[in-house]
Formats: C-alpha cells, structure tokens, sequence
C-alpha cells in the first residue's frame, strides 16, 4: 500500500499505541511527567490517559491507549484505538507512536503495518533495545526506518533516554510511502516482517538462557504455584514485619495531637468530638497507612520484574478450571487495590457470561481497604509471631481466592453455563525494577488513601460520636458511690484509680444507652452467633459503607474503655471490653471476624460499579446477597469450631 507525502509539521495530539508489556505507559509518564500505573498485562490500561508536555514551542498532548496485540481484533480494547486512529468521536491524532518491542520485533511489527495502513504519521519508539544487546542483537535503526518508511528512536522509557529524538521525529513525522503487506493477508504480514529483520537486525536471541530455566520454574503448573504461594507470603511477612516501627511511629503522633488539642479545648461535647470521635477515630485508619504502601511498593516491584506475568501463566492454567477465562486474572490483580477499578477491568474479557462471572466473583479478592482489619485481627490472633502473621495475612488472600474460584464454579454451572476462553499471554523479559515507578505508584495510592479517611471516614466517625454521645445518660448509683469514696481515699493513687474506675463504668453506661448502643443491641441477635456483642455488630454495620471505617468505629466506641493512659489506638481496641468485663477480642472472635471481612460485600460503591457494568441490579444485589450469607454462614462456623479448640 501507498500513501502520498504530507509536509512534515509539529504535532500536537499523539497517540501511544504498541503491545502489552512494552513500556508504552512507561513512556508515557517519561514524556507528560505523570504517574499512571504499570502493570506487565494485556489490557491494564483498560481506559485512555492523557497527559501534556511542551517541546520548543509546541505544546503536544499524549493519549496512553491500551495495550493490544491487533487493531482488527473483536474486542473492546482494540475498537478503542481503532476509534481513535480513526478520529471516530474524537479528533483525528496529528501522529502516532507506535512503541515496539526490540527483543520480539516479528510479533510487534504486525501491529506497526496496522497503523501504517490508517495513514496516519508515524514514529516507531524502539523499547527494550539494551535487553536485545545484551541478548545478542544489534539493530540498525536507520535501515529499519526506511524499510517502515517512518522514523525509527531508540528509547529507554525507564531512564527517559531518546526522547529528546522522538520529540524530533514527531516534528519531522509523516505518512508511510513504501509499500506494505495487506493486514488481511497473516502469510504476507510474516514473510514482510522477516525481510524487515533481515535487513536491519544483526544477531541472534540467545536460547537456553538462565531466563529460561527459571521460566521452567516459574510457569510449571504445581511448582508454579509452591513458588507463588512463597513469593505472597514473604510479600506479607516483610509488610507485617517492617511496618510495626513507623505504625508506632504514626500512633505517637496522633497521641500527641489528641494531648495538645484536648488540652486547649475545655471539657465537654466538643472536646470529646475532636478528641475521641475525630483524631481517635481517623487515627484508626491512618496508622494502618504504613503497611498499605509497602504492599503496594513491594507488588509494583513484583510487576516491574516480570514476576507477575509468570504468576498469570500459571493461574491462567487455574482459572479456566473454574469456568473463568484467563483475562480475568488482570481484574482479579487489580482487585488487590480495589474491587472497582477491577469490574470495570473486567471490559477487556471478551464473552459476557465470562465478563459477569468475573464481576460477581471479583469482591472477593482482598483490597486495601481489608487491610486495615487484617493487621488488626491478625495483631490479637498472632501477636508474637512475625512469620505466623505473614502466613495468616497470605491464608486471608487465598481464602479469598478460593471463595471466588468456589462461587465462579458454582455460577458457570447454574446461572450463566458455558466454557471459558484461554488467555494470550506473552511474558515480557525480565529486568531491574524502577524504584521511582514503585515509589511514585505507591505515593499515588497512600493520598488516595489518605483523601478516603479525610472525607468518607472523618464524617462517618463524626456521625458515630453523636450516635454514641447522645442521649444523654445519668450516672448510676455506682459510679456516683466511686466518686465519693475517692473524695475521702487514704492516698492520691486510691482516689485516681477509684475516680478511672468510675470513668470507665460512666462511658460504659453513656455508650450502652445511646443511639449507638441501642442500634447495636437491637441488631446483635443477628450477629451473636458469630461471637460478636452490640460494639462489634456497629463496627460490621458500619463497615458495609467502607470495610476500613470498622477499626475507625471501634477507636471511637472503645475511646474511653480503658484507664490506661498514654495507649495506642490499636492496644486500646484490643484491650477492650465488653459490657461483662469480659475480653472484646477473643481467639475464637477474632478468627471469626477475618473470615467474615474476607467474604463479605462490604462496599456500597461496589455494587453500584457492579450495577452500571452489568447492566442490571439483579446482578449487583445477588452478588451482595450471596456474599453475606456466605460470610455470616462460614464466620459463624470458624466460631463454632474455634471455640472447641481453645
């Protein structure tokens, strides 16, 4: 095919196109100075980024698009960019960057023949070009070019090396005028991208490599799994481990500014709100912010790798066993920050009875959000055993796993039938992870974080205070009693610990008799046979608007549960106690609860994700009904069978 000449002109709109797993959003971050995630799947940039960047005096815009291997392809993902190659609903793009990868050139070249059919002005961003070198090739970047017809850059996205050249070339783009194979013909397309090889790429990929015996590890189908199994819980053992220091560090200083603010302001309800309801309350969300980004930084890494693609081989293997198709997994790893970006993920599985059985299974899978509860539980369960916690917080991601494999097994056989579709996967090279990606990513997910427990939290805890402040309750005969006895104490230590002792049963009282309290005794009939009392069944009640808002809830309703002074959050909640004076957290509770937090629906915005992506409440209601039952069913036999044993 040929194409006229256009007069070479400064681009302005630019589109990124290539294959997975080929730094293209890498690049992307490099030219627009952002930070939109990296993952080494197909389709995990599931929508468009744009970002912007000025070159001389041109001020050009980036669209990211998704990783595909074809533009004809029938899927979602591929008529995203033919739509915007072609300026379908958008404007038409000044150029487009087609990023290759140097180590697969035959495979990454049918996608560049694509592109150049749309005539559209072109630069080939030639990634990965030192892994090649190291491999065992040399490319002549001129000849290939002119054998494309367009520019050929060698870029490193990692280091930003080449694109000052590729803002060259993009002034200097223009139509493809050298004949091409037709994209309808595969035999033509294969014999074109030999001779391209032949012509400008010296060498050969060396074979038998260390690569590739550890791929034979990595990707066996029961070693496979023995190595991720280890791989997830040392992940969870380092995240257990390194986070306790600045978790007390976090503690302290929420301590602090709980000392000075209650000392400026005077005693009463507004004291109590700051102090008890808002700096307690946030600061049970917050200290957990330590152990939220290392899981993140230390899985950006594991991406960063190649590790993780390895990991989708051999669970591509596992999930089609289960009825799900391999794409799922890419919803299913997104899921580990949220369950919303991982439904709408799920867009790149092609067949809808795939695509709704990966939604209805794909809350299941732990997010950060459970994080804050897994540390926690997992604190009471396995306080002086590192390696014990590592292994129970791993237990908790695949008791998970096997939840949504069990219920995608169930679903396939009853209410959507049918077999799923295997998934195309090629695994990207190994390499050095990027500390600056890694630390960027895990920034960009701790002020998510941070910004959920500023807004969504701080008003939920606000409206638990007065839930638990009012009405307002006399103080019993008791307590009155303990004070005057302290009046008339033989010693200072006698009054005080008579006046904490009074203090205690007062709050006890105030609690017990509020909005907070009786809400959660008239619900904790519901609850009872899962061990837990009415503070518990607030804390789940209120978890179902966000699961983290649990440990928020017991901060607040536990503030003035102990007369210890100078304690942290966490201590305090596992310290406290319930209306007998018996332990709040015991063994066999807090083995309930995980189970419960890893099946349960507990995310209003979920369902309503679940709902606009299926089209229907139908489905967003069967799966919040279904996990419930199912958590309140398997909580409440780990209590039964937990108590027997302790």
């Amino acid at each position: 095919m040929t194409s006229p000449d256009s007069q070479p002109s400064a681009a302005s709109s630019i589109l990124l196109l290539g294959n997975p797993n080929v730094g293209k959003t890498t690049l992307f971050n490099r030219l627009c100075g952002l930070r939109s995630a990296t993952a080494n799947f197909p389709g995990s940039t599931v929508e468009a980024r744009k970002g912007t960047c000025t070159s001389g005096n041109t001020k050009r815009t980036f669209t990211d698009l998704p990783g595909i291997y074809s533009l004809n392809a029938k899927d979602e993902l591929s008529s995203v960019c033919r739509q915007s190659l072609d300026g379908v609903d958008c404007d038409k793009p000044d150029a487009v960057i087609v990023v290759a990868d140097a180590t697969n050139l035959r495979r990454n070249l049918i996608i560049v023949n694509e592109v150049l059919h749309h005539g559209v002005p072109c630069v080939v961003a030639l990634s990965m070009v030192d892994i090649a070198q190291k491999s065992g090739l040399t490319i002549d970047t001129l000849k290939f070019g002119k054998q494309l017809g367009c520019k050929v850059i060698a870029v490193h996205p990692r280091t930003g090396a080449g694109s000052k050249e590729l803002h060259e070339a993009l002034n200097e783009s223009h139509c493809s005028n050298v004949s091409l194979p037709s994209v309808e013909d595969p035999k033509e397309v294969n014999k074109w991208a030999n001779e391209v090889i032949a012509s400008s790429v010296g060498g050969e990929l060396a074979t038998g490599t260390f690569t590739d015996r550890v791929d034979k590890a990595f990707t066996h189908p029961i070693l496979g799994l023995i190595v991720f199994a280890a791989v997830m819980t040392g992940l969870f053992w380092t995240i257990f481990t390194l986070a306790a220091f600045p978790m007390d560090i976090v503690e302290m200083i929420f301590g602090h500014v709980g000392t000075i603010v209650g000392a400026l302001l005077p005693e009463g309800d507004l004291h109590d709100m700051v102090v008890d309801g808002v700096i307690g309350g946030v600061a049970g969300t917050v200290v957990f912010l330590p152990q939220i980004c290392l899981l993140f930084f230390l899985i950006s890494l594991l991406e960063d790798t190649g590790y993780l693609a390895r990991a989708a081989f051999v669970m591509d293997r596992l999930l089609r066993k289960f009825g799900l198709p391999g794409q799922s997994f890419v919803p299913f790893l997104s899921a580990h920050a949220c369950a919303i970006p991982a439904i709408m993920a799920a867009r790149i599985v092609p067949d809808r009875r795939d695509r709704i059985a990966t939604i209805l299974v794909a809350p299941f899978f732990s997010c950060a959000a459970r994080l804050p509860v897994y540390v926690l539980l997992v604190g009471v369960l396995f306080a002086d055993s590192p390696f014990l916690a590592g292994l129970a917080f791993f237990g908790c991601y695949a008791l998970g796993a096997g939840a949504a494999f069990f219920t995608a097994f169930i679903v396939r056989k009853t209410v959507i039938p049918g077999k799923s579709r295997p998934m195309m996967l090629e695994l990207p090279t190994y390499k050095l992870p990027s500390l600056r990606t890694a630390l960027l990513n895990t920034f960009d997910r701790a002020w998510v974080f941070l910004k959920n427990a500023g807004t969504v939290i701080l008003a939920i805890v606000i409206i638990l205070w007065w839930l638990s402040a009012y009405p307002k309750v006399d103080a019993s005969d008791r307590v009155t009693a303990l004070r005057e006895q302290a009046t008339v104490a033989i010693s200072t230590d006698a009054s005080e610990q008579l006046l904490n002792e009074a203090n205690s049963i007062e709050y006890s009282e105030q609690l017990s008799g509020s909005f907070a309290g009786k809400l959660g005794k008239f619900f904790e009939p519901v609850f009872s046979p899962l061990g837990y009392d009415w503070k518990l069944t607030v804390g789940v009640m209120t978890s179902f608007a966000a699961r983290e808002v649990f440990v928020s809830t017991l901060a607040v309703l536990t503030a003035g549960d102990d007369d210890v002074e100078n304690e942290g959050v966490i201590e305090k909640i596992e310290r406290a106690k319930r209306d007998d004076g018996t332990p709040l957290f015991t063994i066999p509770t807090s083995a309930s609860l995980l189970v419960f937090f890893v099946l349960a629906m507990q995310c209003l915005p979920t369902i309503a994700v679940t709902r606009r992506e299926t089209g229907s409440w139908n489905w967003a209601l069967l799966q919040l009904g279904y996990m419930t039952v199912l958590a309140w069913v398997a909580a409440s036999l780990t209590f039964l069978i937990v108590s027997g044993m302790v």
